[in-house]
């Protein structure tokens, strides 16, 4: 697949808190894909509640919010970073749900931030 031009930075939602045996994957896919979206000259910005994760390492992006995972803080982020587009994908369940209540309450719309990964209709 050919890189998109269009994007210039992408916001990844994390999974927030992990349980012992749960959920590590998604700090796991998470990292790895900071890293490469990072080498692929994306900026790449963060949100993640949980502190203690490889993905809130401050070199893992290019900025990273440790915060509560909600669409209202998401979306001051989004207002303050102004990314291109949004990755749920990588922080499973939780991220999921944010990315579509900031659908719902169309502050991607609003904001001209693209969902990349999956869309509202295939996560609903």
């Amino acid at each position: 697949m050919p890189k998109r031009t269009d994007i210039q930075s992408i916001l990844i939602i994390g999974a927030g808190p992990i349980v012992i045996g749960q959920a590590c994957e998604f700090d796991y896919s998470g990292a790895q894909a900071c890293k490469a979206l990072r080498e692929e000259g994306f900026r790449v910005i963060l949100v993640n509640s949980n502190p203690a994760t490889i993905m809130t390492d401050p070199a893992m992006a290019d900025a990273t919010y440790i915060e509560p995972i909600t669409w209202k803080t998401v979306e001051k982020i989004i207002e303050k970073e102004k990314p291109d587009a949004l990755l749920p994908t990588m922080g499973g369940q939780t991220a999921l749900n944010c990315a579509l209540d900031l659908e719902k309450h169309g502050v991607l719309e609003k904001h001209g931030v693209e969902m990349i990964g999956a869309n509202a209709d295939t996560i609903d």
